[in-house]
């Protein structure tokens, strides 16, 4: 290890964990090699203390550490995962999982995100295997002392984390291709599988030039390998260079797999790839900042895979598996901020959930749309750049989409990301000649009834609102930042209809005012009203009535304009709210009736489709399905342990990631 002595010292303190260290010494620049005489392991903090006999002095040197490790089973550090030959017999794969702390299980380390590094890797491997890691092979060499195995060398790194070095030995196929920049892009699957790794390197090849042009900072590394790996307990991993996935987010069976699972597929790759820049060439300073690096890709996946396949209309998909989800579970008393403080690096796991990566999400995607695509882009181009192979807070971002903006994005966002829970806003409207005063009023939205704390909790909340006039267009942008607001919509008829919240991309639920909601049915009944907007508009129903905010009646008298309804993700979550309306309704004189309202909703959807396939039917049909799809993203802590999502259920049926 080529290291700095800043201050003059005998010992020397390392991240170490499950190791033990044979010999160490020290080597000032030009001067005699000072041998360790004392290991002492703590091994709850999984540090260890190397003692010299004499002072090391203020200075660059080499330190060098003779250690034997285990090959764990714990799926995490440095592991073994077993997997089935074609043939049947039970092999292993040698891979790796570092983060967040679990580089120190592969090799002492400072296992720290800001303390940053280039890497030289050489791997010793059985000649007939896969030796990968983040950089390309420079060198591979038989190895003198053992006939039956090679050296594997690897080019140097840039400066990057501990968390994402990465290394595989095992059996793989693979299929490559070139991106339009350049770039050498490999899919690895098990031996036998290649055709299932087309799907997956098409969208990659297609990806990277993608995030190049969004960011205008071009992928640093010669090549990238994505490779499936047996046995993972996250979705995915971002380890820069050689990205790791669980099979299920990597392969597809061309004649067998489902439109939901590419559509998965594609989100995770796009997920991945993300993080090549955001996360791997500028790094979070601290794990504090963790929300920002999962919830700005959980986002930008999206809009990657909008991009590539606008065919799959992923936002409508996107509101109802994240945006709704997080705002389920932020509505709980016992929800947390986004931004949470960690001390321990024990405590990183607790905060790969929904809120980190869904409502981080959702909040980034409101921003993005509060700023304007041009100027947000601008704003993410000063920070990679600025802060290329360096290290992050969440107010550095905020500092430069402030510059590109003009806007006040640090005391907008602070409001989002500091407190736990979002406003719901109250809206009614008056007319006066030929224009429409609205009135509006935000508190805290609590699923357990309207909101009677002491403390009065404000959001600065972007709204858009859009009339019949033009229901994809906001005829008026402001931003609230104080508990009540009147506004004026100038040139607004008495028989148009006007909506909050266009797109449902502001992170807040809306309660109408009876005259308003009524005169939105007519807007669900004709489609007229957007599919996006027909989810958002239902799902604040429901909730709202679930509180006890509002009756149930009111929601089902907008229900029933739901008969014409022809998109599959509105019908998920639609169909979703009314089971759960149907089991709450179960055990009471009112079950009988509440069915036969269900059947009416559903029998014309019914009659259409029928029950058997009709030819070109299947894909239009599928539309949607990503809203339960199985597999994941990293941790697998619990509910979505996070790229890191561990699976969750929605309405009984397994959601999209299990572990991202």
């Amino acid at each position: 290890l080529q290291h700095f002595v800043k201050n003059a010292t005998n010992q020397i303190v390392m991240n170490c964990a499950d190791i033990d260290i044979i010999t160490a010494s020290y080597a000032p620049e030009g001067d005699e090699e000072v041998h360790a005489t004392g290991f002492n392991y703590q091994n709850e903090d999984e540090k260890v203390t190397l003692s010299f006999p004499s002072t090391l002095q203020k200075g660059t040197g080499t330190l060098k550490i003779d250690f034997v490790g285990e090959l764990n089973d714990k799926m995490k550090g440095f592991y073994r995962s077993k997997y089935t030959t074609p043939s049947g017999d039970t092999r292993y794969a040698a891979v790796t999982q570092f983060e967040a702390t679990d580089a120190r299980r592969a090799f002492p380390c400072w296992d720290e995100p800001a303390i940053k590094a280039t890497f030289d890797i050489s791997l010793v491997v059985p000649k007939d295997r896969v030796a990968l890691s983040n950089m390309n092979v420079v060198e591979r060499r038989p190895y003198p002392d053992d006939e039956s195995l090679v050296e594997v060398k690897f080019a140097r790194s840039p400066v990057m984390s501990t968390y994402l070095v990465a290394f595989v030995v095992g059996e793989y196929d693979f299929v490559e291709a070139r991106s339009t920049d350049g770039v050498l892009v490999r899919v690895y699957t098990p031996v036998g599988k290649a055709e299932q790794g087309k799907f997956t390197l098409e969208v990659a090849a297609k990806t990277l030039p993608f995030y190049k042009d969004y960011f205008n900072v071009p992928y640093p590394l010669p090549k990238i390998d994505l490779i499936a790996i047996a046995d993972f307990a996250a979705g995915a991993m971002e380890n820069w260079g050689l990205v790791t996935y669980r099979e299920t987010a990597l392969l597809i069976d061309p004649k067998n797999s489902c439109s939901s699972s590419r559509q998965w597929v594609a989100l995770v790759v796009g997920h991945e790839l993300a993080h090549q820049w955001f996360g791997n060439l500028v790094t979070m300073e601290w794990w504090t900042h963790l929300w920002l690096n999962e919830g700005f890709a959980s986002w930008i996946e999206y809009l990657c895979v909008d991009h590539c396949f606008p065919e799959y209309d992923i936002w409508t998909q996107f509101v109802s598996a994240d945006y709704t989800r997080a705002q389920e579970l932020d509505a709980l008393d016992n929800s947390h901020p986004i931004e949470v403080s960690v001390g321990h690096p024990s405590e990183v796991d607790e905060i790969f959930d929904a809120i980190s990566y869904s409502k981080g999400a959702s909040v980034i995607r409101m921003l993005h749309d509060y700023i304007g695509d041009e100027d947000f882009r601008k704003g993410m181009n000063l920070y990679l750049t600025k802060f290329q192979q360096r290290n992050a807070a969440t107010e550095d971002l905020w500092e430069s989409l402030e510059k590109a903006s003009g806007k006040p994005i640090a005391a907008v966002m602070n409001t989002w990301t500091k407190q736990m829970g979002f406003p719901l806003i109250y809206v009614e409207a008056e007319q006066q000649e030929d224009d429409k005063v609205l009135k509006l009023v935000q508190k805290k939205f609590c699923a357990s009834g309207p909101y009677t704390g002491e403390d009065f909790p404000m959001w600065m909340v972007p709204i858009s609102v859009c009339t019949s006039e033009e229901p994809t267009c906001a005829k008026m942008q402001i931003l609230m930042d104080k508990p009540e607001l009147t506004v004026v919509l100038k040139d607004t008829k008495p028989e148009q209809w006007v909506k909050l919240n266009l797109g449902t991309v502001g992170f807040y639920r809306t309660q109408y005012s009876p005259a308003m909601l009524d005169s939105l049915i007519p807007a669900i009944k004709d489609l007229s009203l957007p599919p996006v907007d027909r989810l958002g508009l239902q799902n604040d129903l429901f909730s709202l009535a679930r509180a006890g905010i509002i009756s149930t009646v009111e929601v089902l008298k907008v229900m029933e304009a739901f008969v014409n309804e022809p998109n599959y993700t509105v019908w998920s979550d639609l169909s979703c709210n009314l089971g759960i309306l149907a089991t709450l309704l179960s055990h009471t004189d009112f079950y009988e009736d509440i069915q036969v309202f269900i059947r009416d909703v559903f029998s014309p959807i019914g009659e259409r489709l029928g029950w058997d396939p009709k030819p070109g039917e299947g894909r239009k049909v599928l539309l949607g399905m990503g809203a339960f799809r199985g597999g994941g993203k990293k941790k697998g802590q619990g509910v979505w342990g996070g790229e890191k999502r561990a699976g969750r259920l929605s309405c009984g049926v397994g959601d999209k990631r299990s572990g991202i």
